[in-house]
C-alpha cells in the first residue's frame, strides 16, 4: 500500500523531539518563523469564513471559534497551540509518536485541549474525516510520495474549506539560503535537515492540488530580514519559502 511516510525523515525528527519547545534549540528557526505564518493563517482563514481576525467575543471565543482545524505533521504543536488559542477545535497528527508525546504533554501544561494522534494524512482520509481548515506546514518536502500526500490533504478539506501549505521552492537561491546558509553557515538547522531535490516549485504543488479538486487562491513568499531578525509575508518573493492557500468549492 502506498504511503506518504519517509521512515528516515521520521527518525531524524524523532531523535530531537524533546527540543520542540526550546526557542534556542534545533527548532529555533520555526519559533522565529511562527509569528509570520500564524498571522497569515489567522488572517486568511478569518477572511475566508467572514470573520474579524482580531475579534474575541465576550465569552473569550476567538476568530476561529467553531472551525475544525487539522495540522498535518504537527511536530511538537508549535502551530496547534496558537490555533487553539484563536478558538479553533484543533487536531494535530504526526507520524512520529515521540513528537505527539511532546505535543500532548506541552498542551496539557498550557491548559489547552488539543486532539493529538500518531497518524498520517492517508489514514485520516481513509477514515473519511473532513475539516474546515487543513494545515500542511514545512512537511511536503519530507514525505515519501508527494502526489499521494497532496491528494490526501485535499480530500481532508470539507466543501467550502481551505488548505494552507508552506514549503521551500526548488531554486538556486533556496539551495544557497535554506541549505548552505541555514545548515552550514548560520547553523540554524542540523545538517541534512533538507534535501534540495525534494523542494517543490509552486507550480508543482498547485498542479497537484488542482488535480485533487482544490482551487489555488493565493501564493505568498516568506522572507527573512537579517536586519530585524524577523520573517514577513511578501506577495512577490517566492524564491525560497512560500505559503499557498487553496479552497474547495462549496458544492
Amino acid at each position: 500500500m502506498a504511503s506518504t511516510v519517509d521512515a528516515g525523515e521520521i527518525e531524524r525528527f524523532s531523535r530531537i523531539a524533546e527540543e520542540w519547545w526550546d526557542e534556542n534549540g534545533k527548532f529555533a528557526p520555526l519559533h522565529r518563523l511562527n509569528p509570520a505564518r500564524i498571522g497569515f493563517i489567522r488572517d486568511r482563514v478569518a477572511a475566508h469564513f467572514g470573520r474579524d481576525p482580531l475579534a474575541f467575543g465576550e465569552t473569550g471565543a476567538g476568530p476561529l471559534h467553531g472551525l475544525q482545524l487539522l495540522d498535518i505533521g504537527c511536530g511538537g504543536g508549535l502551530v496547534c497551540e496558537p490555533m487553539a488559542r484563536l478558538g479553533a477545535t484543533v487536531t494535530g497528527i504526526d507520524a512520529s509518536e515521540r513528537n505527539i508525546g511532546v505535543a500532548h504533554l506541552h498542551a496539557e501544561r498550557m491548559g489547552l485541549s488539543i486532539d493529538y494522534y500518531a497518524s498520517t494524512a492517508e489514514s485520516l482520509r481513509d477514515q473519511h474525516q473532513r475539516f474546515d481548515v487543513v494545515l500542511a506546514l514545512e512537511i511536503v518536502e519530507h514525505v515519501a510520495d508527494v502526489d499521494l500526500f497532496l491528494a490526501c490533504c485535499a480530500e481532508l478539506v470539507k466543501p467550502g474549506g481551505v488548505l494552507i501549505l508552506s514549503t521551500l521552492n526548488r531554486t538556486t537561491k533556496a539551495f544557497a539560503m535554506a541549505i548552505v546558509g541555514a545548515e552550514y553557515v548560520m547553523r540554524w538547522l542540523p545538517r541534512g535537515t533538507h534535501d534540495w531535490r525534494k523542494f517543490l516549485k509552486p507550480s508543482e504543488v498547485s498542479r497537484g492540488l488542482r488535480a485533487a479538486g482544490l482551487s489555488v487562491e493565493e501564493l505568498a513568499g516568506i522572507i527573512y530580514s537579517p536586519i530585524t531578525g524577523r520573517w514577513r509575508i511578501d506577495p512577490h518573493d517566492l524564491d525560497v519559502n512560500y505559503m499557498l492557500l487553496a479552497a474547495r468549492p462549496r458544492s
